[in-house]
């Protein structure tokens, strides 16, 4: 039952069944800044997060740079082809090395070099080399230059960052000895997205939002349609709604949405006919739309406990969009403002107080692994 902050502290953990009371995270989850900071190492500091798209670092030496929680990482196509990540930050007294780059206008470079001392680093994290200052010990009179160590390329290193892929998307995780495989995270998802040309496909457009919420609000509403009707009537036109399943894994669910009329298969690039919407803890989507040929991601980046970043990737067989097309991702760019709406709304009840515990319907079982996945990392 839905619990209010009125005297009674009866508030518990998400239960494991969806049918029992306590069956939704506790509001203060939602709106607590000490969460927010216990988040970034027990959910983004330990599990697969999403990095980027590798079709943004074709060639050798291209890169981009990815902020999650407070870790800024470099991600770069070595010497041998090959996609690695590396912290931001020189081996030598700390400092971030490189300007903030997004996947969407990458750099390119043959050495990564930090700026405050100009050390050098190779491709794959190596030291590569210092200035003159770092081999002779010339303005030190206390020291001889042959008292001077060599450094080590490898011990003076960039720091890595355990990285894998599911076709083109790219994932990291920060962990020295991750608990899960990036397979066993992603389970069937990575199979079925494996199964299908994602490489194939340019990126279009990308759209970044800051939205006053908790990131896990947005990732709430994004996995249920229960509001869909009453506030996406344009959208839900199309769909059978109540035809439609929601697939829960371990660590993914999937939204399978029914078209009322049948879609010609050149207008999809899955074979189902129907909109696959997979979403992957903790706050990663991918978007199968079933009337265009082309698939969407989201990233859902936490700023603070009351704000989030969206940024939302759309990929079509050309960069160059058809009027079609154009209108089409006019329409998914509607729905986002539609949500941002109604989740700033949800927010704005939740830090007033009053709610100390929801109460989750039959039909949000997506939602319920949403808290109970969080649940679990705040007690791990």
């Amino acid at each position: 039952m839905t619990r209010w902050n009125d005297g009674h502290d009866d508030v518990g953990a998400v239960s494991a069944d969806i049918t029992e009371e306590t069956n939704a995270l506790p509001a203060e989850y939602f709106t607590d800044p000490d969460v927010h900071e216990m988040e970034k190492e027990k959910v983004f500091g330990r599990y697969w997060v999403y990095a980027g798209h590798a079709n943004h670092v074709p060639e050798r030496g291209d890169y981009f740079t990815r902020t999650i929680g407070d870790k800024q990482i470099i991600v770069t196509r070595d010497g041998e082809g090959d996609v690695r990540a590396f912290y931001n930050v020189c081996a030598h007294r700390g400092s971030k090395m490189l300007e903030d780059t997004p996947m969407t206008d990458p750099g390119t470079l043959s050495r990564i070099t930090c700026p405050y001392h100009l050390w050098a680093y190779e491709l794959d994290g190596d030291l590569a080399s210092t200035p003159k200052s770092f081999e002779e010990a010339s303005l030190n009179p206390d020291l001889d230059d042959d008292a001077v160590r060599e450094l080590d390329p490898e011990e003076n290193g960039l720091m890595e960052v355990t990285t894998d892929s599911i076709g083109p998307l790219v994932f990291v995780n920060f962990a020295d000895d991750p608990d899960l495989t990036l397979a066993e995270q992603a389970g069937s998802m990575k199979d079925e997205l494996e199964a299908l040309p994602l490489e194939e496909y340019e990126h279009a457009r990308r759209y970044v939002s800051e939205v006053e919420c908790n990131w896990k609000t947005f990732s709430g509403n994004y996995s249920e349609c229960d509001h869909c009707q009453a506030n996406h009537q344009d959208w839900v036109q199309g769909l059978e709604l109540m035809e439609s399943e929601l697939e829960v894994n371990d660590y993914h669910w999937v939204l399978h949405y029914q078209h009322k009329e049948d879609v010609d298969d050149e207008m999809r690039i899955h074979e189902e006919h129907e909109a696959k919407f997979y979403y992957f803890w903790p706050n990663f989507t991918v978007n199968m739309y079933g009337t265009a040929d082309g698939y969407g991601t989201y990233i859902i980046d936490p700023i603070d406990e009351g704000r989030f970043q969206l940024v939302a990737d759309y990929y079509f067989r050309d960069s160059e969009l058809t009027d079609e097309e154009e209108k089409f991702v006019q329409t998914s760019r509607q729905l986002q403002e539609e949500d941002f709406e109604l989740v700033e709304r949800q927010y704005e009840g939740l830090r007033s107080g009053a709610l100390a515990q929801a109460q989750l319907g039959p039909n949000e079982h997506t939602v319920h692994k949403l808290h109970r996945l969080a649940q679990e990392s705040y007690e791990a």
